[in-house]
């Protein structure tokens, strides 16, 4: 069983939500996302999403635009970050996530990139800027190597489009929770759980919910509607304002233990 599909099934039969936090890898720079990840799961993330630096991240606010321009200036590249996630399986069985953008698939080669994913312990890819439909030799390399493409339904998908992305995302369905970029926001959209409810009505398959997940209140909010909770630009927030390495590890894990609580505390 894919380790996404493991973790999902252990939280849901807990009767709780997934903790899954976002960090860009190489920033600040790559021994420190190699600190992290063990770290985070330690602290209560159930599934950890790892970002790959990008010059033009369009899906992504300023903090983590920030994020990747650090990453970059290390030249970080997806050799080593791949070699990193290989490395980290030695140290901690939590499910890893990639998360990259069209043209990352494109250089490496569709099917060399699901295969060297597989074989660095990756399980899941993200793929922000490709529609399903525009990525089908992509979908079935993943499928073939085990890996899982998550896909994204966005407010503006319409109910036809729903239903064809929940069909054909494996792990589960990120449901993007507003329109525009990630980003740290006051408050979530009124109308959430209304577009949870929308993705949960036409599939089994697990909806976790990014973009705007700021605070522990937020997350144990949306813990009460979705399988997932996702939070990224607020955790990179973190970890860019730290004093060094050390300190950044210390207050994203202080962070995660924060929203692990509110989140393991929220019935569903």
């Amino acid at each position: 069983m894919n380790r996404i599909d493991r973790a999902l099934t252990d939280t849901r039969a807990a009767g709780r939500a997934a903790l899954i936090p976002f960090i860009t890898a190489g920033d600040p720079d790559l021994g420190t996302t190699a600190d992290l990840i063990p770290e985070l799961a330690a602290a209560g993330a159930d599934i950890v999403e790892i970002g790959v630096p990008h010059s033009d991240p369009i899906a992504e606010g300023p903090t983590i635009q920030a994020a990747s321009f650090r990453s970059l200036q290390q030249k970080t590249d997806l050799d080593q970050i791949l070699e990193l996630c290989s490395s980290a399986r030695e140290v901690t069985d939590v499910p890893l996530i990639l998360m990259g953008y069209l043209n990352n698939a494109l250089a490496r080669g569709e099917e060399r990139l699901a295969r060297d994913c597989a074989a660095a312990g990756i399980d899941g890819l993200i793929v922000a800027d490709a529609p399903y439909e525009e990525a089908p030799r992509l979908q079935s390399a993943c499928e073939a190597h085990g890996v899982h493409r998550i896909l994204l339904v966005a407010p503006t998908s319409t109910p036809e489009r729903v239903v064809q992305i929940a069909a054909r995302s494996r792990g589960f369905v990120y449901c993007v929770s507003t329109t525009g970029v990630t980003g740290e926001r006051r408050e979530l959209p009124r109308d959430l759980s209304l577009m949870i409810g929308r993705i949960q009505r036409v599939t089994s398959t697990p909806v976790c919910v990014g973009f705007g997940i700021s605070t522990p209140e937020q997350a144990s909010a949306v813990a009460r509607l979705a399988e997932g909770v996702i939070v990224g630009s607020a955790l990179v927030s973190r970890i860019g304002s730290a004093r060094g390495p050390a300190d950044a590890v210390a207050s994203a894990t202080e962070f995660i233990r924060e929203l692990a609580r509110a989140v393991r505390t929220t019935r569903r």
